[in-house]
């Protein structure tokens, strides 16, 4: 199973016949550092997903599974799962879109940053 993000659609005129009607995603690998990837996969997505939300792809299988033609089918990579929020050890809640992300905030107990005065975290 792999987190990423949908970054693109793929519009196929000419397919194996066990793919007619059916959506096709470009997704980009979610990495830890959030920094981007040049990596991508092309999902089959059943659920609808748009640009910009975080997903869950699986393949093989499990992918053919979330198809739901049977075994028969030309593809091996499905998105399972649009992603509402994952919340990481360090902290970090990651949210359907980058925009919704969130880090953890300073500590009460936290020096002031460089352009922060010490009466500014009060105030919050």
């Amino acid at each position: 199973m792999m987190r990423g993000t949908v970054v693109g659609h793929v519009w196929a005129t000419k397919k194996d016949p066990t793919l007619v009607g059916l959506r096709f995603l470009v997704v980009q690998p979610f990495v830890l550092s959030g920094e981007p990837t040049a990596e991508s996969v092309v999902a089959v997505d059943p659920l609808g997903a748009g640009i910009g939300e975080r997903v869950l792809v699986v393949f093989g299988r499990a992918a053919r599974h979330m198809i739901g033609r049977g075994q028969d089918v030309g593809f091996q990579a499905a998105v399972s799962a649009i992603i509402d929020r994952m919340e990481l050890e360090d902290g970090r809640m990651i949210g359907p879109t980058t925009e919704q992300d969130t880090r953890p905030g300073p500590a009460v107990d936290d020096p002031p940053g460089p352009l922060e005065s010490p009466g500014a975290r009060r105030a919050k």
